[in-house]
């Protein structure tokens, strides 16, 4: 078996002595595995790293198999993002996000948010108003979409302020005025169709991570009885010390 796709790595692990397993976020066949022989040499070292973007040739007797990669770089970001702490967790706590999709199930939308992630990851600017969009891809590519676009009492798509907890609907501030202290807070970047090029201030940016937390930890991790990963506060901790600068 055989197919040609593009993918950005999320995770390279040692086998044997000179071979690497990369794990790689594919445009056309998901989160998919394979072996790269000599991958662990001088001459994959540069191409071989988390947040590189490789086109991909894999190759296997069955489908089931681990299969093996032949690799050639397309967008070698990975030299660049190194230099950056931010971009150093983001890169971490994207591939951890990435993880709770099933192995080998096609998600292209992901797969092209997270490259236009990675290119953005040393923007400290940007950076996190975008990781928190991801979240909620997250949560809708795994079934728990929030409805950001009108607001769940009147229908009204303007004014929208608040998300209700109990059902992950939009709220308009005058609807939600008489139970804002049980609602949580709907900052501008995250309303359908927002632009985040407006660079969001670092309070909205808390109240962002705070909402998709929220939803995070009740409906994709809570039910596995697992909290939200550390590397989601090691990022959050690396933004909230560029937002300091």
């Amino acid at each position: 078996m055989e197919w040609r796709d593009e993918g950005l790595i999320i995770g390279v692990r040692r086998h044997g002595e000179q071979s690497a397993i990369v794990e790689a976020m594919t445009r056309a066949h998901g989160r998919h595995l394979g072996l790269v022989r000599g991958g662990r040499s001088a001459r994959f070292g540069p191409t071989l790293q988390p947040g590189n973007t490789i086109g991909l040739v894999w190759r296997a007797r069955l489908d089931e198999h681990l299969g093996a990669y032949a690799v050639e770089p397309l967008s070698l970001r990975a030299g660049r993002l190194m230099a950056s702490a931010l971009a150093l967790a983001g890169l971490n706590y994207l591939a951890q996000l990435i993880r709770v999709l099933p192995e080998r199930d096609p998600h292209e939308g992901v797969y092209e948010t997270l490259s236009l992630i990675a290119d953005a990851l040393d923007d400290s600017a940007l950076a996190p108003a975008l990781v928190a969009r991801f979240e909620t891809q997250i949560l809708a590519e795994c079934g728990f979409r929030l409805d950001l676009s009108r607001c769940a009492a009147t229908g009204a798509t303007e004014g929208l302020a608040y998300v209700s907890p109990r059902s992950g609907r939009a709220v308009s501030a005058e609807a939600g005025a008489p139970w804002r202290d049980r609602l949580l807070p709907l900052p501008a970047f995250l309303r359908e169709g927002a632009r985040v090029e407006a660079r969001p201030s670092a309070g909205e940016i808390a109240d962002g991570f705070r909402l998709t937390g929220f939803f995070l930890a009740r409906d994709l991790f809570g039910p596995n009885n697992a909290p939200l990963p550390d590397s989601r506060a090691v990022f959050l901790s690396a933004a909230a010390k560029t937002q300091a600068l």
